[in-house]
């Protein structure tokens, strides 16, 4: 059974000379895809005026909650009790973003209650990747 959450969030984006914007994200999850966030950009906000999806590990985010976390095109950190603060590296530049960690915490806790950690199924995921990359060979 294929379950998906989503929740909007309010990011907030600082600039380098550390002015804020507001920032319209969906979080989003989905229990065929178990390991993996989603977060939703709208059109209007993307460089080029389509929206945009950046999928990071389940993982990631919990970790980020409690503590620095993350390799790569994502990275988080806790900001004070109540801020986690997320970056993200692209081909385009950086963008920092700070969310309100109890909403990111509420989140992750609603994509445990539909697949608890530890008991993610990632089987049938693999092999479907598997099968679109080699076809039928």
């Amino acid at each position: 059974m294929d379950i998906t959450l989503e929740q909007p969030a309010r990011g907030r984006l600082i600039t380098a000379d550390e002015q804020e914007f507001p920032v319209p994200v969906t979080l989003r999850y989905v229990s065929t895809d178990p390991l993996a966030m989603h977060l939703d950009f709208p059109p209007e906000v993307s460089l080029d005026g389509t929206e945009v999806t950046w999928t990071f590990g389940r993982t990631l985010l919990d970790e980020g909650l409690r503590g620095p976390a993350g390799a790569g095109d994502v990275h988080l950190w806790p900001c004070g009790a109540e801020r986690t603060v997320m970056e993200l590296h692209s081909p385009y530049g950086l963008a920092l973003l700070r969310f309100d960690t109890p909403a990111l915490r509420r989140f992750l806790l609603r994509t445990y209650a539909v697949v608890p950690a530890g008991q993610e199924d990632v089987g049938a995921s693999v092999e479907e990747g598997l099968s679109a990359l080699f076809g039928n060979v």
